[in-house]
């Protein structure tokens, strides 16, 4: 039998228009950055906007040939894989900590590690800088992952505590009466448990460290440039390279978008089973 078609009311109507008018307002910028890497400099210079015109590669094949781009693509892949592991390796007990055990300050803690959020970003950095000029971790692979993983642990934190309160206690009661450890009935149970959840929390610590910009810009400096730091140097003192900058930018976000859409089921799952209760 042949659905019927559903019939098309106001509520309908007006719920479509929102939702593709949301769709344009995010897929906009993504079309004018490509839109901008195909122009000639004269198009991408002028003002009022050229829509006509004729598309080039010539952006693109001179940002290829730069010896730099490897570079800041290698550098962005070390930090924020680096990043992601240790974030997790360290957020995850505590955020089981948290959520499993009861004792004396645990309610501050947990506000403490979620007011560093609350912090700007640039009032962190002073310290940072001063700390790691000290250490002589300044221009390293070793004190950007520090620094990344300092950045997005509270966002670990918390978001893996939620997942861990909303696991039933009964599968873990019963390894402990089975002789297991905590240690034990944590790395076998609950961990396996809140995969889904630990997995988009991976995918979210990923992409902000893939495209934290302040912190790697003045603690890395030139020894060590990052995609979005290396995106920025096309703009010079005497003039922008909008068709350079827009071309770097458009290869640089490709694999971002390759990991998304490849992890987009277990990021929707890993949040969704946070949020529903």
């Amino acid at each position: 039998m042949k659905k019927k078609a559903r019939k098309l009311t106001p509520g309908i109507v007006v719920r479509r228009i929102i939702l593709w008018g949301f769709a344009v307002w995010c897929l906009f910028p993504i079309y004018w950055l490509v839109n901008m890497s195909l122009k000639e400099a004269v198009d991408a210079a002028s003002r009022p906007p050229t829509f006509v015109f004729v598309p080039t590669l010539v952006n693109y094949a001179e940002v290829i040939q730069d010896p730099r781009v490897a570079g800041f693509l290698t550098n962005s892949l070390i930090i924020a894989l680096a990043a992601t592991f240790f974030g997790l390796l360290i957020g995850a007990p505590a955020a089981y900590v948290l959520a499993r055990h009861r004792f004396r300050g645990d309610g501050k803690i947990a506000f403490w590690i979620l007011a560093t959020r609350f912090t700007p970003p640039i009032a962190m950095l002073i310290p940072f800088f001063v700390i790691f000029y000290n250490l002589g971790l300044l221009g390293t692979h070793t004190g950007l992952v520090i620094a990344h993983v300092g950045i997005n642990l509270a966002m670990i934190v918390w978001i893996l505590r939620g997942f861990f309160q909303d696991l039933p206690r009964d599968l873990e009661e019963a390894a402990f009466i089975d002789g297991a450890g905590r240690f034990e009935s944590f790395r076998k149970v609950i961990l396996p448990l809140a995969l889904p959840g630990i997995a988009a929390v991976g995918i979210l610590t990923f992409l902000s460290s893939w495209n934290e910009f302040l912190f790697s810009m003045v603690l890395g400096g030139n020894n060590v440039m990052t995609v979005p730091v290396g995106i920025y140097a096309y703009i010079g003192f005497e003039q922008i390279e909008w068709g350079k900058l827009s071309a770097a930018a458009t290869l640089m976000l490709a694999p971002v978008l390759v990991f998304i859409i490849l992890f987009q089921r277990q990021l929707v799952r890993g949040l969704t089973l946070g949020a529903v209760k």
